[in-house]
């Protein structure tokens, strides 16, 4: 077990993650990096003014364009070599929530996750029916092979040699966010599970699994094997301990533990409270993360 914590920073504030997993060494300041400028971006809009879905929205954003990650371009090739992205929005002051899943040939599902968010009919769109709603409200479509990478297409040729094993991607993408009044909102995307079955959901897009902003209790984005996650509902678990008495940084560490344990699951995920109280924590090797608040910045991996 690898676990880590963090601490508190002067509302309001910006915590990212760019997916637990094994990043080679080589790669990993890029991966800080881009964690690093998409909490910048998403403070940028709570200084402007912004609601912490907003800051939530624009750093996810960021992540998403960044072919490094395994969200929006460059994202993990399902078994008929397609990209199909999941995606999750919520506020933590009234619960709303968008999500869209098994999402095709759109650049930036986030945002069409956050016009879900805005609709407020359904809280889940996927496949055929998440492209219709994506564009009903205006959302161009873009060529299927604009958003995959040769180093995603080298990944799928690898897992095919290898007749299918080791499919879990890593480099899901996520952001939590809390204001200056204490509201709070989280957001995940992804591209799954490399080779995955041509419509299969993981947690990324189910709320109380892989995304959950609640401003009674935390924001949680949650990242790693996404079976596990949803059969434990893991976001969920972190902010049960929060409502325990636990502090931010013990329950992500015990919610990380207690999935290990439970169901030998490896993943990571980051929370914050509405009092600013913030914390990391990984089973994994490396988990990117970035922190922007107003009392400054810290990033790492």
């Amino acid at each position: 077990m690898n676990v880590e914590s963090g601490g508190g920073l002067l509302l309001p504030l910006v915590l990212v993650h760019g997916g637990a997993g094994n990043v080679p060494s080589e790669r990993r300041e890029l991966h800080v990096e881009g964690c690093r400028a998409a909490a910048r971006a998403g403070y940028q809009r709570l200084s402007e003014g912004g609601s912490a879905l907003d800051a939530v929205q624009a750093a996810v954003k960021v992540l998403e364009d960044l072919p490094q990650f395994n969200a929006g371009t460059g994202a993990a090739l399902n078994a008929e070599g397609q990209v199909s992205h999941d995606a999750s929005l919520m506020r933590g002051s009234d619960l709303a929530a968008g999500a869209v899943g098994a999402l095709m040939s759109f650049r930036n599902p986030i945002e069409v996750a956050r016009a879900v968010l805005e609709e407020g009919r359904h809280v889940l769109y996927v496949g055929p029916g998440a492209r219709a709603f994506a564009i009903e409200r205006g959302f161009t479509e873009v060529e299927a092979e604009a958003l995959v990478t040769e180093e995603a297409r080298a990944a799928l040729a690898k897992f095919r040699a290898d007749g299918g094993s080791g499919g879990w991607a890593g480099g899901t993408v996520g952001a939590v966010a809390v204001d200056a009044t204490g509201q709070l909102a989280a957001g995940t995307s992804t591209g799954g599970t490399l080779g995955k079955r041509v419509g299969r959901l993981g947690d990324s897009p189910i709320i109380g699994a892989g995304t959950l902003a609640d401003d009674s209790s935390c924001a949680v984005s949650c990242t790693g094997d996404g079976e596990a996650i949803l059969k434990l509902g893991l976001s969920q678990v972190a902010a049960s301990y929060l409502r325990a008495g636990e502090s931010a940084e013990q329950a992500a560490r015990l919610a990380v533990t207690r999935l290990q344990e439970r169901l030998q699951g490896a993943s990571g995920l980051i929370l914050v409270t509405p009092q600013g109280r913030f914390a990391w924590a990984r089973s994994t090797a490396t988990m990117s993360f970035a922190v922007v608040g107003a009392g400054g910045e810290q990033a790492g991996i």
